[in-house]
């Protein structure tokens, strides 16, 4: 007997037309793919930040991104078979919900808004630096990066008020470009020999597992934050769940492979023994140098310029992520209620948008008034925390997806509803005590900015909980309903409850 598709409460609906009825069949796969992974920013984490999974993990990385691929696609088991039956732009929200109970999902909704907000409010940072490094470089004229940080958040504003068709074009042409450049320069590399005889041992077992490379698995993790926005699009994509779920797969095997070989051509260019000792006594040029060494000075040129619109893409997509989120928790009434609304001509989820707009202003307007610094501040500081945040979602999800589909969906399969997600939990929660265990590599602060870092996940943690509990003994009736409605892009009947 096929057990129904709709556990007791599970209300599908489609939003009808008007305030809170996000743009119906907007996204394709490939929209949904190019949205993911330009949030992950290639050229930015290969420039930026794979210099300093080298220097933890030497000529082990490009096996520990595979790993890591490894883990992610396991939790993309469960959480895509979960995703039949949860619809909803609050992915990690409603996921946890239903399977966790509505305090713990409450609190995964704030946590999730710090983290997105984290993520996409540093890399202003980022963008600011290296705008005005490179203006600076070409015009021989200092302009502070706040300048150009506060350009980037008017654009980013703009663009996502347009939309999310017009963003993901965007994003489609940012993306094509930054990958393009990376393989031009691991062509040049491999073309030219590199340092010496090619070597596999990056992919070598006792390499990658080496337990001196830790720290390095604490690290790469951070590679795949965002993979899991495609469920955040889920009522804006064409074809449903299947979109979605072949979106999710394609995005977890791109970062795992591509970083890997342009990592491993990395290892190439510099030599196996050497990779980690050239990461140490260089770890903010690493990877221009081999840009400067191995290809020609037009290659140089055009991947400073991708630099910045890689960045500008990540705060794109991340806004869009961001604001999503903060939309479906106007709609739960979580949050104020005109975040749930969207304009009535783009179907972006404007009120959301400004909110998280006027945010990032702030923050970065505060980081210019008191001349703090943006990369070691602001950059290292957000990015940390959403990497704190969204790992301990993963796991959360990981639980939720157990417990949801064991109890309702055991059709599903051993595999998708238990094996999966169950060793994907044990292996993130591996990966969480190596991230807390190693937490001054990613903040590059003391002990007690570190705590307050930590602290703050905690606290947006136990918020969440606090404000689901309030609402429990204030209104009842909506606490009830939270996470329960499916939201289709069309309308659907509402399935009749299961004996």
């Amino acid at each position: 007997m096929t057990m129904s598709t709709t556990s007791p409460g599970d209300e599908r609906v489609a939003p009808a037309a008007g305030s809170g009825r996000l743009a119906a069949n907007a996204m394709d796969t490939k929209d949904l793919v190019f949205t993911v992974l330009a949030a992950l920013a290639p050229l930015t984490l290969i420039v930026a930040v794979a210099p300093l999974h080298f220097l933890k993990g030497g000529a082990a990385v490009p096996g520990g991104y595979l790993v890591a691929g490894v883990v992610m696609a396991l939790f993309a088991s469960g959480f895509m078979t979960m995703s039949k039956y949860v619809r909803n732009a609050g992915a990690f929200y409603a996921t946890i919900t239903r399977g966790l109970g509505r305090p713990l999902g409450s609190g995964a909704a704030t946590l999730a808004l710090l983290a997105y907000n984290g993520l996409q409010i540093s890399t202003y940072g980022a963008l600011g630096l290296y705008a005005a490094g490179t203006f600076e470089k070409y015009t021989d004229l200092s302009v502070p990066w706040w300048v150009f940080a506060l350009v980037g958040i008017v654009l980013v504003a703009w663009l996502g008020f347009l939309g999310i068709q017009t963003s993901a074009k965007v994003l489609a042409v940012l993306l094509i470009l930054e990958v393009a450049v990376l393989v031009v320069m691991a062509v040049y590399v491999l073309a030219k020999g590199g340092s010496g005889d090619t070597t596999y041992t990056s992919f070598s077992p006792g390499t990658v597992f080496n337990t001196s490379n830790a720290a390095m698995f604490g690290l790469v993790f951070g590679a795949f934050m965002g993979f899991e926005s495609t469920a955040i699009f889920s009522e804006e994509a064409r074809g449903g769940v299947r979109t979605v779920r072949r979106a999710t797969y394609i995005a977890v095997a791109f970062i795992a492979i591509f970083y890997a070989f342009v990592t491993w051509t990395l290892v190439q260019a510099i030599g196996a023994d050497g990779i980690g000792a050239a990461a140490e006594q260089n770890t903010e040029t690493l990877v221009t140098g081999v840009f400067d060494r191995y290809t020609p000075e037009s290659i140089v040129a055009v991947m400073e310029i991708l630099l910045l619109t890689s960045a500008f893409a990540a705060l794109l997509a991340l806004h869009n992520a961001a604001n999503r989120y903060l939309f479906a928790l106007g709609r739960e009434r979580l949050m104020p209620a005109p975040f749930g609304r969207t304009h009535p001509r783009t179907r972006s989820p404007y009120l959301a948008g400004a909110a998280q707009t006027v945010l990032a202003t702030v923050v970065v307007a505060a980081w210019a008034v008191f001349d703090l610094d943006p990369y070691l501040g602001l950059l290292l500081w957000g990015s940390s925390i959403g990497f704190l945040g969204i790992i301990t979602l993963w796991a959360l999800c990981c639980l939720a997806v157990i417990v949801y589909l064991r109890r309702n969906r055991v059709d599903d399969g051993l595999w998708r509803t238990l094996i999966a997600p169950g060793l994907s939990f044990v292996l993130l929660c591996v990966v969480i005590v190596l991230v807390v265990s190693n937490i001054s590599l990613l903040t590059g602060a003391g002990t007690v900015t570190n705590a307050i870092l930590l602290g703050s996940c905690v606290v947006a943690f136990i918020g969440g909980i606090a404000s689901a509990m309030s609402l429990r003994s204030r209104d009842p009736g909506r606490y009830a309903v939270l996470a329960e409605k499916t939201y289709e892009p069309e309308s659907v009947p509402t399935p009749a409850a299961r004996p």
